[in-house]
């Protein structure tokens, strides 16, 4: 298949499928005039490769897990480590986002609640009281 056609039916742009090639997840032999040849399967490994991008997974690790993913005989030893400490870091950013975004959620009530006793009032030329 040529690379219009797999970006076509993948769903992403021929950059991405260069990007791929680039970062070493998805392989293509060259025509005699330059052109990309890709393999039947390769529509199916860059969904998958979207799917592990999608999940928050970087280069190094999409291309530690996809041969697992795609089936290509790697050994399934230390695949479910990899996935899971990434789990984890996502959970620990999750954590951090919820406090940053509950600090926001205080700091909206504060702006936009007139009777709270923290709230800003404005005074000439935009700035605030204490500001100005």
């Amino acid at each position: 298949m040529r690379i219009g056609e797999v970006a076509a039916q993948a769903g992403v742009s021929v950059r991405a499928l260069r990007y791929y090639e680039e970062q070493g997840l998805l392989g293509a032999t060259r025509t005699g005039g330059g052109q990309r040849q890709y393999p039947e399967g390769a529509v199916a490994r860059v969904r998958m490769i979207q799917q592990l991008y999608a999940a928050g997974l970087s280069s190094r690790l999409v291309r530690e897990v996809l041969p697992r993913c795609m089936n290509e005989g790697e050994s399934p030893v230390g695949f479910s480590d990899s996935l899971i400490t990434e789990r984890a870091r996502i959970d620990r950013q999750i954590g951090d986002l919820t406090a940053v975004r509950a600090r926001l959620d205080e700091i909206i009530a504060v702006a936009t609640d007139p009777s709270h006793p923290h709230h800003s009032h404005p005074v000439r030329g935009g700035a605030t009281a204490g500001t100005a």
